[in-house]
């Protein structure tokens, strides 16, 4: 017969290993919102799913609270005093908000800027086929760099490479207007265009 003790020692290792399988369930709820168990306050306002006041109680009993709904309990103002919670659905709450980021996120154009190149000799209808391309860039809220480029001698007669450019912006006026005004760096006549903004 073995010794009553070494039974009870034999009977609570069993007992008190942990089980395997059984690990804690990692907390989902990692944007550093304050739900449910993550509300640890002394006391709370607690407000229903509906909007309604509920009054002000420990965390402890405004847990107890969303239970009842079958809800969740979302810290809204921790900063308050006391802080604001609420009863809601918050699997519900985060797919909405998710979806709202997402909406704002696609609705924000990212402005490019497109650049045109021309020369002081180009022909009208050149010019016109390369004003075409920038109206379109324009309306779409992308920004147009006109680059005029000089070869040798051409530098001689900047007014020439002017009345070009003034020729280009003149046929992109009803979409564009002068971000920045031109400006000579070398061999090179820069201006940049930018889309009218609609009133």
């Amino acid at each position: 017969m073995r010794h009553p003790f070494l039974l009870l020692r034999r009977i609570t290792l069993i007992y008190t290993q942990p089980l395997k399988g059984n690990k804690p369930t990692p907390n989902k709820n990692d944007n550093g919102d304050l739900v449910n168990e993550k509300v640890r306050f002394p006391q709370v306002r607690l407000i229903g799913p509906n909007g309604e006041q509920l009054g002000i109680m420990s965390s402890r009993e405004a847990q107890l609270k969303a239970n009842e709904f079958e809800m969740d309990l979302y810290c809204v103002s921790p900063s308050a005093q006391p802080p604001v919670c609420k009863i809601i659905n918050y699997s519900k709450f985060r797919f909405e908000q998710q979806k709202k980021a997402k909406e704002a996120k696609k609705n924000q154009k990212q402005t490019s800027v497109k650049e045109v190149q021309l020369t002081p000799q180009i022909g009208m209808h050149d010019i016109e086929t390369k004003a075409k391309a920038a109206n379109k860039f324009l309306s779409q809220g992308d920004k147009v760099k006109v680059v005029l480029r000089f070869r040798g001698r051409q530098l001689s007669h900047v007014e020439v490479g002017e009345e070009t450019l003034n020729k280009f912006i003149e046929l992109v006026s009803e979409v564009g207007q002068i971000e920045k005004p031109a400006v000579l760096e070398g061999k090179l006549m820069t201006v940049v265009l930018g889309p009218i903004k609609k009133k």
